[in-house]
C-alpha cells in the first residue's frame, strides 16, 4: 500500500468516526457560494484543520469544512471551500478531498466555481454547464507515479464532464426558466487576473470562461473513475473595451447573487440522480 493511500485511508477512517453518512453525491463548492448548504438537512460537520491529511483553506469565501447531510433525497458530502494551487498547495493537496470523496463512498461528483466570460454572449450572473475544459495552463495532478490502486496510468478525458448529467441539467434548467449557457472552461494557475492579451489568447484557443479552480479535481475525480458536473458562475467580463479591472470583493458578490439558481439546478439534479 502506498502512502498516499495509506493517508486516504486514515482520513477517511477518521471521518467516519463523526459522520456514519455514506455519500453517493459529491459538492465542491466555489468562491461565494458557501451558503448553498443551507438547502441541506445537515447530519455533521467536521472543519478542514481536524481532518487528518487535510489541507486548509485560506481563501475569503471559502467557510473551511466538510458537511455531511441529505439533500434531494440523496446522502451528500459538501466541500464548503476547496484548495487552489495559487494557495501554495500542491496539485496533489488540491485534489485530496476529491480523492477522499471517492473512499468515502461517492460516485458523482458536482463541482461549482466563480470564473470570468470569455464569451461574448455572456453577462454577469450567467450560469455556464462546463462541457469540456482546456487545462494546459493547469498543472496535471497526475504526474508522477500512478497509483494503482486509484486509477489507470493513462485515463481518457474524451469525456471528462457526464453528457448525460449535462443534458438532465439543461431540461431542468428550461422547466425551472433559469437561462443557462454551456460551454468551455479553461483552467489556469492564478492568482492574478488575466491580462487584456491573455483573454483573448483564450478565446482564440476556444474558451468560453476561465477561472482558477476544477479542472484538477475533474481530473482526479475521473481518474477514479467519478462521474462529474461542473456549472460556473459568470462573475465577471474578460473581454470589453472600457476599465478592466476585476476585485475578488466583486467575484464574491456576483457569485452570491447567483447562487440561488445554481443551488435550485443543483438540488434538482441530485434528486433526479
Amino acid at each position: 500500500m502506498s502512502t498516499l493511500v495509506k493517508q486516504l485511508e486514515e482520513t477517511s477512517a477518521y471521518i467516519r468516526q463523526f459522520c456514519k453518512t455514506v455519500p453517493s453525491v459529491g459538492i465542491v463548492l466555489g468562491s461565494g457560494l458557501g451558503n448553498f448548504t443551507s438547502e441541506m438537512k445537515v447530519e455533521c460537520e467536521i472543519s478542514y484543520g481536524d481532518i487528518p491529511h487535510f489541507p486548509v483553506s485560506t481563501v475569503e469565501g471559502h467557510q473551511g469544512k466538510m458537511i455531511f447531510g441529505e439533500m434531494g433525497g440523496k446522502k451528500v458530502v459538501a466541500m464548503a471551500g476547496r484548495f487552489h494551487f495559487y494557495e501554495g498547495y500542491s496539485p496533489q493537496q488540491v485534489i485530496y478531498p476529491v480523492r477522499v470523496m471517492k473512499m468515502l463512498g461517492v460516485d458523482t461528483v458536482l463541482i461549482s466555481n466563480a470564473a470570468g466570460g470569455i464569451n461574448q454572449n455572456f453577462a454577469v450572473g450567467d450560469l455556464m454547464i462546463i462541457k469540456d475544459h482546456i487545462s494546459f495552463f493547469a498543472i496535471n495532478p497526475l504526474l508522477g507515479k500512478n497509483e494503482d490502486d486509484l486509477g489507470p496510468r493513462f485515463p481518457d478525458m474524451s469525456e471528462p464532464y457526464t453528457s448525460a448529467l449535462i443534458s438532465k441539467a439543461r431540461t431542468i434548467a428550461e422547466r425551472l426558466q433559469i437561462p443557462v449557457h454551456t460551454g468551455v472552461y479553461t483552467g489556469v494557475t492564478g492568482p492574478t487576473f488575466e491580462t487584456r492579451a491573455e483573454y483573448k489568447l483564450i478565446k482564440v484557443l476556444g474558451g468560453d470562461a476561465v477561472g482558477m479552480s476544477t479542472v484538477q479535481e475533474v481530473i482526479a475525480a475521473v481518474h477514479c473513475g467519478m462521474q462529474v458536473f461542473a456549472m460556473s458562475v459568470i462573475t465577471d467580463i474578460g473581454i470589453r473595451e472600457e476599465e478592466n479591472r476585476i476585485t475578488h470583493e466583486e467575484v464574491l458578490q456576483a457569485a452570491k447573487d447567483a447562487e440561488p439558481k445554481l443551488t435550485s439546478i443543483f438540488t434538482h439534479l441530485i434528486r433526479e440522480l
